[in-house]
């Protein structure tokens, strides 16, 4: 009997996934992330001009030095950073690269100084397991006029707001 093996059965849980901040080779890996993600309305898209501009902010996860996984952190103000353009290949979710770039860039955020790391995401389960809480949108409002007015889901938006303090985390 023959059985087709699919690419998720593929990957050996075992594999160790790696994070690291983004280089100058990552751009292709990275703008394909986003553009994949963005046609399925998960993320804003990106050009490779904006990544390689903000190439500093990005972390990548890998996989046996192929990128599976990317985010950043955004500076919206002193006191306020966002987790930004978080995303993991399907095949890959299982591992944990997610969870993985979250605690990284929190880490940033925490050695930079910021009190407060937030993000708008569908997948609240998922940051409340690493430690956020549901807050409301109108919290950020230097994202709504960074960020929302240019997305297309702008007035029917499906998103909700999640907010780490590193500062007080007992206090949400």
């Amino acid at each position: 009997m023959t059985t087709l093996v699919s690419e998720l059965e593929i990957i050996v849980p075992q594999a160790e996934v790696a994070v690291r901040p983004a280089r100058e080779a990552d751009i292709s890996a990275i703008v394909a992330i986003v553009a994949e993600n963005a046609r399925q309305g998960h993320l804003l898209p990106r050009t490779p001009e904006n990544i390689r501009a903000s190439l500093s902010a990005w972390l990548v996860a890998e996989v046996e030095g192929r990128v599976i996984g990317i985010g950043s952190l955004l500076v919206m103000s002193p006191t306020l950073a966002e987790v930004r353009s978080l995303a993991v290949l399907p095949q890959y979710r299982a591992l944990g690269a997610g969870a993985a770039i979250v605690r990284g860039i929190v880490a940033e955020a925490r050695r930079r100084g910021f009190p407060t790391v937030f993000a708008l995401t569908r997948a609240v389960g998922f940051f409340e397991r690493l430690g956020f809480t549901v807050t409301i949108r109108d919290r950020f409002p230097e994202k709504v006029w960074r960020d929302c007015v240019i997305c297309p889901l702008q007035h029917a938006c499906d998103e909700t707001a999640v907010v780490l303090d590193l500062i007080n985390p007992e206090i949400q």
